[in-house]
């Protein structure tokens, strides 16, 4: 309901514009590590292969130092911490590293099916689609930043150095360090995950957050765009519920990274005294932040459905007011109130059904049903880990909760 129809030439004119572009963008595309890939043969332009690379990823990153650490790598012995036994292998080399790689196709597919839909609505008005191919643009360039690359693989490369100095200092032997009073010797699978698994793990994490950022600005700034919305359109936000579901194309993503924060909870939080108190703040805490991860960008169509919403009342309230004033009018002969200025006696269409609709339009994308399987992805890992120290039915049971908040 924001402004008047146009003409069909209208959706022409969107079609044909730069902002087409963004039925077009590609948020797993670009960037040195792309490039790098695609010399490599491991992907193509058309094609990701994102099952392909993440077999190979992960047997870089969790297969090799399982090699390198036989006939010790079969065993399970936690008190042994061997590295069958590590959750913290599992989560960031295994299924962390997988995650993330497949999370690619899957993010790429959901935000471009998004972003179309501005096109095929069309939502953005032919006056900012000028405006939008800028927009659009400026993400691209960000998503290709050699520099945000580089900051990545800096801080890859820090926390590798970390954990080199760690296991200096640890007091007891595992798959990746020799305890000896003489002082600790790294094995040859714990140099591997130093210089090659948790580098990857860091920068593919961290490539996925940035490349996550550069999508929420564009939203951010298309939402300040003229956008043709209506009050009444059945899916009850304006014509922007699709919008509302992209967070769901990160499952994998938020998988991947909810596994490692929660293998570490397991590893060095996780003690035979812990409540479930505790354990059901800490879930509701890390949901917390995954809803407000995504709510980010999509906070910024708050102001524009707010306005709707507020426009659209005023003028179909008036509306109502006329019809029914005529409508009393023609069944009682007068108006209860009367008023001695001529009201007008052409007939007017009844904007009951309209005004209901638009009183229920809601102004916040997020909801429940929009994020239910991403929040799951972001319990399930935290769930299994409380499992091992808690009661597993109160610990699903919370986590069901959670999901029917």
């Amino acid at each position: 309901m924001n402004g008047a129809s146009h003409p069909s030439t209208d959706n022409d004119a969107v079609e044909n514009a730069p902002s087409s572009g963004l039925a077009n963008f590609r948020a797993s595309h670009g960037g040195p590590f792309f490039e790098l890939q695609a010399q490599l043969k491991l992907l193509r332009e058309n094609t990701l292969r994102s099952g392909a690379r993440a077999i190979l990823f992960v047997a870089l990153a969790w297969g090799v130092p399982f090699l390198l650490g036989i006939p010790r790598s079969f065993s399970l012995d936690h008190s042994q911490n061997a590295y069958l036994a590590d959750p913290g292998v599992w989560a960031k080399f295994f299924i962390g590293i997988g995650a993330f790689i497949l999370a690619e196709q899957q993010v790429e597919r959901g935000l471009r099916t998004r972003l179309s839909q501005f096109i095929r609505a069309p939502i953005i008005a032919p006056g900012a689609v000028e405006e939008a191919g800028r927009q659009l643009s400026v993400a691209l360039r960000q998503r290709d930043s050699r520099g945000a690359e580089l900051i990545c693989l800096a801080l890859a490369v820090f926390a590798a150095a970390l954990s080199y100095f760690n296991f200096h200092t640890v007091d007891v032997s595992s798959w990746a360090v020799e305890h000896r009073p003489e002082g600790n010797r790294i094995t040859a699978a714990g140099w591997w995950s130093i210089c090659i698994s948790l580098p990857l793990f860091v920068f593919l994490f961290l490539r996925g957050m940035w490349r996550h950022f550069v999508w929420a600005n564009l939203l951010r700034r298309i939402a300040k765009m003229d956008l043709r919305l209506v009050a009444t359109h059945p899916d009850g936000k304006g014509g922007l519920a699709f919008l509302a579901q992209y967070p769901n194309a990160y499952v994998f993503f938020v998988f991947g990274m909810s596994s490692a924060i929660a293998a570490a909870i397991a590893k060095n939080i996780l003690q035979e005294s812990l409540s479930m108190t505790t354990f059901s703040m800490v879930m509701t805490a890390w949901l917390a932040i995954v809803v407000a991860f995504f709510a980010y960008p999509l906070s910024a169509f708050t102001p524009p459905l707010a306005r709707l919403k507020e426009n659209g009342l005023a003028l179909l309230g008036a509306q109502a007011t006329r019809y029914h004033r005529a409508a009393e009018r023609k069944a009682v002969g007068r108006n209860i109130f009367e008023d001695p200025t001529p009201e007008p006696a052409d007939e007017i269409a009844d904007p009951s059904k309209l005004f209901e609709a638009t009183r229920k339009l809601k102004t916040v994308l997020v909801s429940r049903e929009a994020v239910v399987p991403v929040a799951a992805a972001a319990l399930i890992p935290f769930a299994v880990a409380g499992a091992t120290r808690l009661p597993y039915k109160e610990v699903f049971s919370v986590m069901k909760k959670l999901l029917l908040l």
